[in-house]
């Protein structure tokens, strides 16, 4: 496992890590022994970063993390997220009262005194013009509750106007070999800021590992069943945003330049880890096996130039056109 530097938070995490959001709700069944048992197994690979929030499974996520670390007695560094739970979830709820009321929550949740890192989760585009809610989250660090806070955007552009505000140490987006506009606007900003990148959909909600196929059927329960035109939430958060069809047929095409002795999720993953601007990723995992081959990028041999060319040219073939000017 390899371990970069989160912002200035003073942390080393593994720099692929792992995404607590299947284990939760919203892809399916799920067994909570299963989801253990792959948390175990991330730990004992030397994962030290997991990522969950306080509405996967209503706290469901967090809890199980909780349950891990205390079992462990891991050296573990959590993030959780908030905002998701206001009803309506628009920018006046992002007040004092309610954000103070979800921190406690979640500390609750993850049976701690105080949490490591709290993110913003995917906030309406006004939240990140009001200074007010940042002093919120400043106060709670003032307060002890929490150590540092970030924040979990959809849109490079709310990346770019987070970052102006000093208390905000990492920035959570979605980047992967679909969606590369970060890359050419925001990566040189955060490293100039050192800010921490965490890299969410990482394989494009699957779509990446090549397992997922024309046919293919999801329970009802599974965002990639209900949520394909943004029906529950932000597009962009199923299959990166990219039509199916396109999209596999983009994969194809990768699956022909995947290094010989790689997975193709281990290739979109060591892709990401190119970009030494990165700190971490967070491929979600439901079982053990999940976590091994998500783990092992970390240590696979970089990618060739002539590889990183050819997945530009296939995004720029099947993919640029339909998301690089929406996120």
């Amino acid at each position: 496992m390899q371990y970069r530097e989160l912002g200035n938070t003073g942390w080393k995490v593994s720099s692929v890590s792992m995404g607590c959001w299947a284990i939760g709700a919203a892809w399916g069944p799920v067994d909570d022994r299963e989801s253990m048992a792959a948390l175990r197994r991330a730990v004992e690979l030397g994962v030290n970063f997991f990522d969950t929030a306080d509405v996967y499974g209503d706290g469901k996520s967090e809890r199980l993390v909780a349950k891990v670390r205390k079992e462990t007695k891991a050296d573990m560094v959590v993030a959780t997220k908030v905002g998701r739970r206001l009803d309506p979830h628009v920018p006046a709820e992002y007040n004092e009262r309610n954000l103070t009321a979800h921190v406690e929550r979640c500390l609750n949740n993850l049976e701690t005194d105080c949490l490591d890192l709290v993110q913003l989760h995917c906030p309406p585009t006004e939240v990140y013009y009001m200074r007010e809610v940042f002093d919120i989250m400043d106060g709670l660090v003032r307060a002890g509750k929490i150590r540092h806070y970030g924040v979990s955007v959809e849109k490079v552009e709310e990346a770019i106007k987070a970052s102006e505000y000093p208390g905000v140490q990492s920035i959570q987006l979605i980047y992967n070999m679909f969606r590369q506009r970060p890359a050419d606007l925001f990566f040189g900003l955060a490293q100039n800021r050192n800010l921490g990148i965490i890299v969410r959909v990482p394989l494009a909600s699957g779509l990446l590992t090549g397992k997922i196929k024309a046919g293919t059927q999801f329970a009802p329960d599974d965002h990639r069943a209900f949520n394909r035109q943004g029906e529950a939430f932000d597009r962009g958060e199923t299959f990166a945003g990219v039509e199916l069809e396109s999209g596999l047929k983009a994969v194809e095409e990768l699956e022909q330049i995947c290094p010989q002795g790689m997975t193709m999720a281990q290739f979109a993953l060591r892709w990401i880890l190119e970009a030494r601007e990165v700190t971490c990723t967070i491929p979600g995992a439901k079982r053990p096996s999940q976590v091994e081959d998500n783990a092992a990028a970390a240590d696979a041999a970089p990618l060739s130039p002539e590889v990183m060319q050819k997945v530009r040219d296939i995004y720029n073939r099947y993919i640029r056109d339909q998301v690089h000017h929406r996120w």
